[in-house]
């Protein structure tokens, strides 16, 4: 026998909070709503709601039950929620967080060109290299860079990076080019985030911490100071390889250089992930690198 026009009745009288709401959403009368449920329980052997004038309360039995009916129904009402957005274009706000300068230089006209794809869809962008908690404060994704540390965040990635230690010409001439690690303790180095720097030394990730004057958590204040040759840093290739083309930057230690810092879009586990998020990820994907020149 088919049951489950009961269970459905069952658990939109707990999720609405009374017979009546139930039988509104349902569409159909209070009474038809009644009758389910006794059935229900009649089958079941037990019962599962206690019935006051005002309102229902669980039962033991009809809490346990409720728990597992209610992950079916909300099941099939993602499955149709997932067909439905594989027939609708992305709409509605997608907000995104992204760090500065790899925002600004490769996610923002990336946005730009799937906004004009997408005219039904609003964007809001903000640019902060604090960590955003996605879930607490609204996000549908980010781009961060480096290790995942966050488990309960699904992460896709979208590009490897390379990290090289470079200097100014000048700054070399004066204090000599390192060419083991272990030099890097008498040199002056620029500090980000961390005071550790990535390396990879016959294969083996090293981590070698640094010091020296300036510390900044912005990637193209520690390029300016290296650029007046305030003294050396690690930095992303892309925040440096036109200037070590035009020759006003030189790498060391490249036998060294940490070749395994990705950059990752991150977003909160959800059982059905919505059409404008799951597009503009695959639209990040297939274009980054291509539309870039990364």
């Amino acid at each position: 026998m088919n049951h489950w026009d009961r269970i459905e009745a069952f658990t939109e009288v707990v999720r609405l909070g009374t017979f009546s709401a139930a039988a509104r959403h349902l569409n159909v009368s209070a009474s038809h709503i009644s009758r389910l449920i006794v059935k229900l329980e009649q089958h079941l052997g037990t019962q599962l709601l206690y019935r006051t004038t005002r309102k229902v309360r669980l039962t033991d039995a009809g809490r346990v039950y409720y728990e597992q009916c209610r992950h079916l129904f909300e099941g099939f009402r993602e499955a149709e929620a997932a067909i439905n957005d594989l027939q609708s274009s992305p709409r509605g706000v997608l907000k995104i967080t992204a760090g500065y300068t790899f925002g600004e230089r490769y996610i923002v006209p990336l946005l730009n060109n799937f906004m004009q794809q997408h005219p039904q869809l609003e964007v809001n962008l903000h640019l902060t290299n604090r960590r955003v908690d996605l879930v607490e404060e609204g996000y549908d994704l980010a781009i961060r860079v480096g290790p995942m540390e966050d488990s309960s965040l699904i992460a896709r990635k979208l590009w490897s990076r390379e990290e090289i230690v470079v200097g100014s010409p000048e700054y070399l001439a004066l204090y000599g080019e390192p060419m083991q690690l272990q030099e890097l303790t008498k040199h002056e180095c620029l500090i980000g985030s961390r005071d550790r720097w990535f390396f990879f030394d016959n294969g083996v990730r090293r981590e070698i911490r640094v010091k020296g004057r300036l510390r900044a958590n912005s990637g193209n204040a520690l390029l300016d100071a290296a650029l007046k040759g305030i003294g050396l840093v690690q930095l992303p290739a892309y925040y440096i390889k036109e200037y070590l083309d035009k020759g006003e930057l030189k790498s060391v230690l490249d036998d060294y250089a940490y070749r395994d810092s990705s950059v990752w879009v991150v977003y909160p586990q959800h059982r059905h992930l919505s059409s404008k998020v799951r597009m503009f990820i695959d639209y990040l994907v297939e274009n980054i690198e291509r539309n870039q020149g990364l």
